[in-house]
């Protein structure tokens, strides 16, 4: 394999060479750098492309018009093979509105195929003997100019993307799974854009919030949006402005003055002028509040009966073939399966994400484990 270089995308004229070397490509591969870790309002920061002996990076900070590249997403033509892709789609989706058709994931592969390890930098040192610099795995992609080593780090996560999906290939191949591996990526063609991910519905991911009673929740609501807020305003997140450890702490300990607020967090004294009136606010209207509700699950209990059982049949045949028992089906087609309760293989067709594969294989299976959940039922 020759030596690869990789090209700066950053202005009109390169990005339609580009898409004149993609056309002409039976496959690329694709990844992307966003600034999740620096940003409230995070966005795709780059989008990195290699061909064979040619490493792309496209700048969408540079105000370029990406809808050619869109339409290159959406070819059935050109086999699009990422690492890990879902964070990728979902942000690409939300950023651009792009539409993905024919799709290879080679993390999803190496699951699929049982092999040990299925993360880039042990797959990139176990068939390639390449080490990749972790100093960039918590870099702001979001800054300008980016270093030249940055753009380094950033081609290699595509550079050996294609060699690697030949291996796989063989692979899926030699076990029989080559149909299993496409309807899953087909299934991935599928993710949503990304959603926010901070705002007051992502307040009940916290770690410690069920540990609390309901005033101390009513207050750390109150610090919550207080703190989202302005993160929001400054377009830092959350974490970075105040952490959930010290949301609670304040929660718990109840402050009423700027010294007892100041002995909770032992912030500065400038912070705290800043800061603290509006932190103290937030307290006292989480003193007088109501809690926050917790968002309501509407499951029956026969619907969760069906999940259960049909997560314990996953699991005896994932551990039969040596794979994580969400290789097999991923738990939202479970509770799909769950809620519709098909009872022929024909209404198994009206399951969403349900592939003729994935059908022919376990149908007769998934029907009996269903089938064995009614008959709990009526007696």
């Amino acid at each position: 394999m020759t030596e690869a270089t990789w090209i700066l995308v950053t202005s009109e004229d390169d990005l339609q060479a580009l898409i004149q070397v993609l056309q002409a490509q039976p496959a690329i591969a694709v990844d992307t750098e966003s600034n999740s870790l620096y940003a409230y309002h995070e966005r795709v920061c780059l989008i990195q492309i290699s061909v064979p002996d040619t490493d792309y990076i496209v700048d969408p900070l540079a105000g370029l018009d990406l809808s050619p590249l869109g339409q290159v997403f959406a070819d059935p033509g050109i086999q699009k093979v990422f690492h890990a892709a879902e964070q990728d789609i979902a942000g690409l989706k939300r950023d651009f509105g792009f539409r993905f058709v024919h799709l290879f994931d080679t993390m999803r592969a190496a699951r699929i195929l049982g092999w040990p390890r299925a993360g880039l930098a042990a797959l990139l040192q176990e068939h390639f003997g390449i080490r990749t610099d972790k100093r960039y795995q918590r870099y702001n992609w979001g800054q300008r100019p980016l270093s030249l080593d940055a753009l380094q780090y950033a081609a290699w996560d595509t550079r050996y993307l294609l060699p690697l999906r030949d291996r796989q290939m063989q692979e899926l191949a030699r076990t029989g799974r080559v149909r299993q591996a496409a309807e899953s990526f087909a299934r991935l063609a599928q993710t949503p854009p990304a959603s926010p991910h901070y705002g007051p519905s992502a307040f009940w991911r916290m770690r410690t919030v069920h540990s609390l009673h309901d005033r101390e929740q009513a207050i750390l609501w109150q610090l919550y949006l207080w703190r989202d807020e302005l993160a929001s305003s400054q377009d830092r997140p959350p974490f970075r402005v105040m952490s959930d450890e010290v949301l609670v702490r304040l929660a718990r300990a109840r402050p009423r003055t700027l010294a007892e607020l100041a002995a909770v967090g032992r912030f500065p004294r400038q912070w705290l002028r800043r800061y603290g009136p509006t932190i103290l606010e937030a307290v006292a209207r989480g003193e007088s509040g109501p809690a926050p509700q917790p968002p309501c699950v509407a499951y029956s209990d026969d619907e969760q009966e069906r999940y259960q059982a049909l997560r314990e049949w996953r699991r005896r045949i994932a551990e039969a073939r040596g794979v994580a028992p969400d290789v097999i089906l991923p738990n939202a087609l479970l509770r799909a399966l769950a809620v519709r309760n098909p009872q022929t293989l024909e209404e198994l067709v009206e399951v969403d994400g349900l592939g003729p594969w994935a059908r022919e294989t376990w149908g007769p299976e998934i029907l009996q484990t269903l089938q064995s959940c009614r008959k709990n039922i009526r007696r």
